[in-house]
């Protein structure tokens, strides 16, 4: 079955999975598959007033609607573009008196869609939002609990003049954003911004190592020529040759944990068993555990000591990140990896994890020499353990010769910096602000590198004049958060 621009996938029923996507004909690395606009999308409550409403992307000055003084948008263009899925809500709000929480305002523009379109197949949409999982009947008391407190508060909140839907079928909205509700990311793609529904990217199942990636493309409403305005949207995108008659598949979890710890997640949080290869043999795990070979192997007590130490210490890294002791951060990683070296293994996960909060907030200090260090091993234990072609490598990638390029380590730089171009650009293809951003670097570094092989005291004795001549360049503040997953669910 294929409809309106979605010739090449097809839905077909698995035993066990239920509905999955197929590519009806060949893709390679790096080709989109298929791109959709939000069936319906909103900015999340904390950021309502920083985010445009219409394109996701995080902007300076935004415009504020004068009728419901709730909506945000970039310019009139967007505006404009936001009146067809705006005007309900706008009303809406202003006889309320407030805007109601994200997941209501998302319920209300999925069911006014449906007032002003049906139910059924939408133009485009493989399935309709009839069809689409709602997972109820296995949700805890809690998760219920929580679905009555919204159906209650979308019912004070939906105007009597427009039409009524039963309680089932508004449960059943809720169910589907609770379930199938994707992460729209700012313009830059690190940080998790809103919640949209998109029918046919719900289609694609779960596999731990996935030969496709979703990303979210904000759009492009400043281009001159009309020919190349495009609307939000996300694209699915091949990570390796996909032929005829394969499954279409993306990874809802990161894959950086255990298959175990994976197969806990993606049962809590998205009601099915992983029944992936990877899950199944449990690859990767012996790297992911990986401890010190050779002749002083540590005994299995050390390790567990080791590992239950390094999980404590997480603990008070975060802790002091959300209270911004970032002196403290550093304190606490070189401790713990002094512990960590002589036990864990290059690979090891939980020496993974604190190698790349340690060059993260070093190189926020200026530290860069040493961020430079932890950053390059955290990258050579990455590329063991991560799909050639996965995004968030490719974003480790980046930060890693960024932190080289800052340290004065140009040929160390500019080499992770390709690298983590020809990741991005199958992840998230040539336009994608971040590639492009990473082509500038990759041109400068090049540029400075050519420079070093020349003469190399003159490089430094350059470099250094520049440094004095311009303001340091802060590194952006290091995050809490991980980088945006692919579904928007509650933890």
């Amino acid at each position: 079955m294929t409809k309106g621009g979605m010739e090449s996938v097809e839905v077909f029923t698995t035993e066990g999975k239920g509905r999955g996507l197929k590519a009806q004909k060949e893709f390679l690395p790096g080709d989109v598959i298929f791109a959709e606009p939000a069936y319906a999308a909103v900015v999340f409550d904390s950021l309502t007033h920083v985010i445009c409403h219409t394109c996701f992307k995080r902007q300076e000055r935004l415009h504020r609607c004068g009728q419901c003084k709730f909506a945000y948008y970039c310019d009139r263009t967007c505006q404009r573009a936001a009146w067809l899925n705006h005007k309900n809500e706008c009303s809406a709000i202003k006889r309320h008196g407030k805007a109601p929480t994200e997941n209501i305002r998302l319920a209300a523009r999925i069911l006014w869609k449906i007032e002003r379109e049906g139910s059924g197949l939408s133009e485009g949409c493989l399935v309709s939002i009839d069809e689409l999982q709602n997972h109820v009947d296995s949700f805890g008391e809690e998760e219920k609990k929580e679905l009555r407190a919204d159906v209650e508060s979308f019912l004070e909140f939906w105007p009597p003049h427009c039409q009524q839907f039963g309680m089932q079928f508004i449960s059943h909205i809720f169910g589907v954003i609770s379930c199938n509700g994707f992460t729209l990311s700012d313009q830059r793609g690190l940080q998790a911004v809103g919640v949209g529904i998109f029918p046919n990217l719900c289609q694609a199942n779960h596999d731990c190592w996935p030969n496709c990636t979703v990303v979210f493309n904000n759009g492009n409403h400043e281009a001159v020529r009309s020919m190349f305005h495009t609307q939000m949207r996300i694209e699915l995108r091949a990570l390796n040759k996909i032929s005829p008659g394969d499954e279409l598949t993306v990874s809802y979890v990161d894959f950086l944990n255990l298959s175990e710890e994976r197969r806990k997640q993606l049962k809590k949080q998205y009601y099915f068993d992983c029944t992936c290869e990877h899950c199944k043999k449990q690859l990767k795990d012996d790297l992911m555990l990986a401890v010190k070979a050779g002749e002083g192997k540590p005994s299995a007590d050390t390790v567990k000591e080791v590992i239950q130490l390094s999980k404590d210490t997480l603990e008070k890294i975060n802790k002091a990140r959300m209270e911004g002791h970032y002196h403290e951060v550093v304190k606490l990683c070189r401790d713990c990896l002094t512990k960590q070296e002589p036990v864990l293994g290059d690979t090891n996960i939980y020496l993974l994890r604190i190698l790349s909060i340690a060059s993260e907030v070093l190189s926020y200090l200026q530290m860069f020499e040493e961020a430079a260090d932890y950053a390059k091993r955290m990258v050579d234990g990455y590329l063991k353990i991560y799909h050639p072609n996965n995004a968030q490598l490719g974003m480790a990638v980046m930060r890693a010769g960024v932190t080289h390029w800052h340290a004065g380590l140009i040929e160390a730089g500019h080499g992770l910096i390709c690298k983590a171009y020809a990741i991005l650009l199958v992840t998230h293809g040539p336009s994608h602000p971040i590639t492009k951003d990473l082509e500038v670097m990759r041109v400068q570094t090049e540029m400075e590198l050519r420079m070093f092989q020349q003469n190399e005291f003159m490089y430094y004795k350059m470099r250094e004049a520049a440094l004095k001549n311009q303001k340091i360049q802060v590194m952006p503040e290091p995050s809490n958060e991980n980088a945006p997953s692919l579904f928007h669910k509650k933890e």
